[in-house]
């Protein structure tokens, strides 16, 4: 039997509404089709996986993540990239380099045309007991919705801009890209269906989303806070605590995440993190 086979695989649920934990699976090794396809299937289910105890070289994770679309830059350049991989980029943190901070909730370049669609996190050093990614489904988000709400924001569109991601790089001690050349913003569901499940969910972010067509920032700021608080609800949310080898996969067309930022800037922080293209979200 080769290394990786759909039979060793093992799948449990993490949480009841998101989340799953993988086993029997080495992602530096080749996956055959069928292998592939039950970590697919089981990512469309759960909206996140973890899958513990991996060694996977920048190479191979930019293979692996192909499986799922291709892999591209940051499309804001708003940080380098791997110096042999320009599309991975390299969060870290270490005496001599801050990282950009993401303690906010968002899902990954909302502002894109096309948003990526799936994005792999790699730990290779991590504060021990610190620095945890909390992630929440936006599909029960949605269905949880008072029904008023959910009829209020089913057609509605909004303006997704990159001038937040600007704004954060701006900060001092950062290794983010300054003066990014944002472009205009982009305009997409608020409601957005799933290409692969069918299935819908809630599109706005408060990082990315700066208000709802035909209303101003001001207007729209109280119903953007509502989503965010209706979808980061503790029954809602995979709050992940990372150990070195840890790999995790989300969905961004039914998910937000957040990085906690709980350690000492100077504490050394390594993850390698890629994206899968997307398409344009519709409704």
């Amino acid at each position: 039997m080769p290394s990786n086979s759909s039979d060793r695989i093992e799948v449990s649920k993490l949480t009841p509404h998101i989340g799953a934990r993988v086993t029997g699976v080495n992602l530096a090794e080749p996956l055959d089709d069928a292998t592939f396809e039950t970590l697919q299937r089981a990512l469309f289910d759960n909206l996140v996986l973890h899958i513990p105890g991996q060694d996977l070289p920048p190479g191979e994770q930019v293979k692996f993540t192909e499986r799922f679309g291709a892999v591209e830059p940051h499309p804001l350049g708003a940080r380098k990239g791997h110096p042999e991989f320009d599309n991975l980029l390299v969060l870290e943190n270490n005496p001599k380099k801050r990282g950009a901070r993401n303690d906010f909730w968002h899902s990954d370049i909302s502002c894109a045309p096309t948003p990526p669609a799936l994005t792999v996190l790699h730990a290779i050093t991590v504060p021990e007991g610190k620095g945890d990614t909390l992630i929440c489904n936006m599909y029960r988000a949605f269905e949880e919705l008072p029904d008023d709400i959910k009829a209020k924001v089913d057609g509605l569109t909004a303006e997704h801009s990159g001038d937040a991601i600007r704004r954060r790089n701006e900060a001092d001690n950062t290794d983010g890209t300054r003066n990014i050349d944002v472009p205009p913003a982009e305009i997409h569901p608020v409601v957005r269906r799933h290409p692969e499940t069918g299935r819908r969910a809630l599109f706005t972010n408060r990082f990315f989303t700066t208000k709802f067509t035909g209303m101003t920032e001001e207007e729209s700021e109280p119903l953007l806070e509502l989503i965010e608080k209706r979808a980061t609800e503790d029954d809602n949310v995979y709050r992940h605590q990372w150990q070195p080898g840890d790999i995790l996969i989300w969905d961004n067309r039914c998910t937000m995440h957040y990085a906690v930022y709980d350690y000492d800037p100077a504490e050394p922080r390594r993850m390698h993190r890629t994206t899968s293209a997307g398409e344009r979200p519709a409704a």
